[in-house]
């Protein structure tokens, strides 16, 4: 397998769901911004979109989206180690990486864009309503999104919040996700994705 990732981005968090696994896999960086690979590669011919992540899994197979990737990853590589599939474990996963997607990332998008400050404080606003989601959710003394397991809605969540640091947007307030984010932080895979991205 081949992870196409850049430093930082979304991406992270299949990086770090391949170290998670322990499967053996290379990655190469794209600069999103040119559509070039560390090696030179159009990375428009790899994947039209255009976007990473993308994980070449040979054989002319190429797989995009991070939900997609992360849960592929786990399921062929650890056996057992998500929910398995039609039960609520899985459902309440998928409920997770799609909240991540669908309302905490995009709500961090606009501001890569630039916005005035009254546009930004407005966005800021909505992505804590967002959060205080997740907040909530960690009430209940749960150590992961989805209860005592970690999985890749807890990668994916801690790469998008990494966010918040670029854009001058102070966690503190969510006591629990700060808490959430330094036990991600903290394992080995984590660490050695951080480090295979430059970031650390």
């Amino acid at each position: 397998m081949k992870l196409y990732f850049t430093p930082g981005v979304c991406s992270l968090a299949s990086h770090i769901t391949l170290f998670e696994s322990g499967a053996a896999f290379t990655a190469e960086k794209v600069n999103l911004k040119d559509k070039v690979t560390e090696t030179g590669a159009d990375f428009r011919k790899i994947s039209p979109r255009g976007a990473v992540p993308v994980l070449d899994l040979g054989g002319g197979e190429v797989l995009t989206e991070g939900v997609a990737i992360m849960q592929h990853v786990m399921d062929s590589t650890k056996p057992g180690a998500l929910p398995a599939a039609g039960t609520l474990g899985r459902a309440r996963l998928q409920e997770a990486l799609n909240y991540v997607s669908t309302e905490v990332h995009k709500s961090y998008s606009p501001m890569f864009r630039g916005l005035d400050d009254a546009a930004k404080a407005a966005q800021l606003q909505l992505l804590e309503a967002r959060l205080q989601v997740i907040e909530d959710r960690l009430a209940d003394g749960r150590d992961w999104l989805t209860g005592d397991a970690f999985t890749p809605a807890d990668a994916y969540f801690f790469t998008v919040t990494n966010w918040s640091q670029r854009f001058g947007h102070d966690l503190a307030k969510f006591p629990a996700i700060v808490a959430l984010r330094d036990r991600v932080a903290a394992r080995p895979a984590v660490q050695a994705a951080m480090r295979a991205e430059g970031m650390i």
